[in-house]
């Protein structure tokens, strides 16, 4: 079973396109957002300074439309972590029904040197758990 952490938005004005839904990048704004907001709960005891992540690629699946007003459930969980990359997958959700389902790879950089580093035991550790 996958730990699952979840992010609410309401869908506003800001959101919607010229054909009255969530516009496309809103969502690539909001799994943004998703990532931060969970990894800054996984460190909120025990900061890591030393290190930043980056995205290397966006996988997304439209599958369904929101509106303005709607209530927007984002779930996101960790997939494969290894090396230098880290999977984060991440569904929308409206109600009961998909609208979005992606999947992100990101890279472990070095703060300072802005390299890739590979991912040591003490992130791994933190990410596990939503394995």
């Amino acid at each position: 079973m996958k730990n699952i952490f979840e992010v609410e938005f309401k869908v506003e004005l800001k959101d919607i396109d010229n054909l009255n839904h969530v516009n496309n990048a809103v969502y690539v704004k909001w799994m943004d957002e998703v990532a931060f907001k969970h990894w800054a709960y996984l460190t909120r005891d025990k900061p890591i300074v030393n290190t930043i992540w980056v995205v290397n690629r966006h996988e997304i699946d439209y599958k369904s439309e929101a509106f303005l007003g709607d209530k927007i459930t984002a779930k996101t969980y960790v997939g494969d972590t290894k090396g230098v990359t880290s999977e984060r997958n991440i569904e929308f959700y409206k109600d009961n029904t998909l609208l979005v389902k992606s999947k992100t790879i990101w890279v472990l950089l070095d703060a300072k040197s802005y390299k890739p580093v590979r991912i040591r035991e003490n992130i791994l550790n933190l990410l596990q758990p939503f394995k």
